[in-house]
């Protein structure tokens, strides 16, 4: 897959094929850690500035679009871990979707051990148990060509925030934004619907971009034609939906059906709604759905990530040829994402970085990149990645192995 010269490939996998049996895409790995800064901007630096009230630059940048290409990244390494271009078929493919599933367990399990070495009082969503139940949704969804991966991504995008707005209400509360595994025992019907519909990153909705990721894995990723076309796609996606938005708003009358919905009634407390997220208490009116606010899991605001994850995931494709030298900073970072993120998650129980989230953003950010430049050269892939790459690869190979 590799041989074209103008497709490179990073610097310290180079040699490293995934268990489908395709190289790592530097351009990939670069998104990823373009998506790894912006968790670290929301997890580090204030969302608003304290002395106007205003949303911050960190706020306006990655605010759900970080996560959003995530989880479109996750979708592409799964198409390019389960065979690329050319899916297996038969036990071959019953064997990836056991490796996925694993994959999709460890991560799970770490994401929810993490909470016991987190803050009690962070306000940081770990997103890494709710990614663990999106690869097991995603199982199912392994065989399927692009065509098909795209439809199901653009059926999930309307309907899902329509069952969202209509079962949330319906369904239990959860106690915690980061629950435990006692949570999930004591309370699963909550914590099952926490992560399906009602948490910060609801699989439900979540799936488009893993969906959407999973057909461009199986798409050639070398034509130039496909890596135009995917930035292409993501400036119209984008575009389109905040245009729909505004007319929705400004033109029909949205915006003030949804003033009706907010407890005061105040322009000023909707325009910080329609920025940071709502309150879903008092989210009942179908206007809402018409909103791009971050979190809000709306089609608009799900076409709106997407548009964005898109045109990162282009840019990076186009540049990579050209410029991918200057990208290991970010691909070194992007390598080992479950790694990082999962310490960025415990470092705040340390309380560093209160008085000083800038300095300690960069700190963090510098000190990320020299360990995984250095891990990389003495060890390859990262601590947690090994771990979850071996077992899920070794499940896999022994159900494609095994005897019929």
């Amino acid at each position: 897959m590799n041989d074209n010269p103008s497709w490179p490939v990073s610097r310290r996998s180079a040699g490293s094929r995934a268990p489908g049996g395709t190289r790592r895409v530097l351009a990939v790995d670069a998104a990823r850690g373009l998506a790894l800064v912006g968790l670290t901007a929301i997890h580090f630096l204030p969302g608003t500035d304290q002395s106007t009230g205003d949303p911050t630059w960190s706020w306006i940048l990655f605010a759900e679009d970080s996560a959003a290409l995530l989880a479109l990244l996750a979708g592409v390494g799964l198409g390019l871990f389960s065979g690329g271009r050319t899916p297996p078929r038969g036990q071959r493919m019953t064997g990836a979707r056991v490796g996925v599933a694993v994959r999709a367990l460890l991560i799970f399990v770490v994401g929810m051990s993490l909470r016991y070495l987190m803050p009690a009082d962070t306000s940081a969503v770990n997103i890494l148990p709710y990614y663990g139940v999106f690869f097991l949704l995603s199982v199912p969804f392994l065989h399927l060509p692009p065509r098909k991966l795209l439809i199901g991504a653009g059926g999930l995008a309307l309907l899902s925030p329509v069952l969202i707005l209509g079962l949330r209400a319906q369904l239990p509360a959860y106690t915690s934004s980061n629950p435990t595994f006692a949570d999930l025992f004591l309370s699963p019907a909550a914590t099952i619907a926490q992560f399906l519909i009602t948490g910060t990153y609801p699989a439900l909705a979540y799936l488009t971009y893993l969906l959407t990721g999973l057909a461009l894995g199986r798409l050639d990723l070398r034509r130039c034609q496909v890596r135009t076309g995917v930035l292409v796609a993501g400036v119209g996606l984008a575009l389109l939906a905040r245009l729909i938005s505004w007319i929705l708003l400004h033109v029909l009358g949205g915006y003030e059906q949804l003033r009706q919905d907010v407890p005061s009634g105040s322009r000023e407390e909707l325009e910080r709604i329609l920025v940071f997220g709502p309150d879903t208490t008092f989210v009942v009116s179908s206007w809402w759905l018409g909103v791009t606010t971050p979190h809000a899991n709306t089609p608009l605001a799900i076409a709106s990530s997407l548009g964005a994850g898109l045109i990162v995931l282009g840019s990076f494709l186009l540049l990579t040829p050209r410029a991918g030298a200057w990208l290991l900073p970010l691909s070194s970072i992007g390598v080992m994402t479950l790694t990082l993120y999962s310490a960025q998650l415990v470092l705040p129980s340390f309380g560093v970085h209160d008085d000083r989230p800038v300095l300690w953003f960069t700190i963090y950010l510098t000190a990320a990149v020299v360990f995984a430049l250095i891990w990389q050269r003495i060890f390859g892939q990262g601590p947690l990645e090994r771990l979850v790459s071996m077992t899920a690869r070794g499940a896999s190979i022994r159900i494609a192995s095994a005897p019929r």
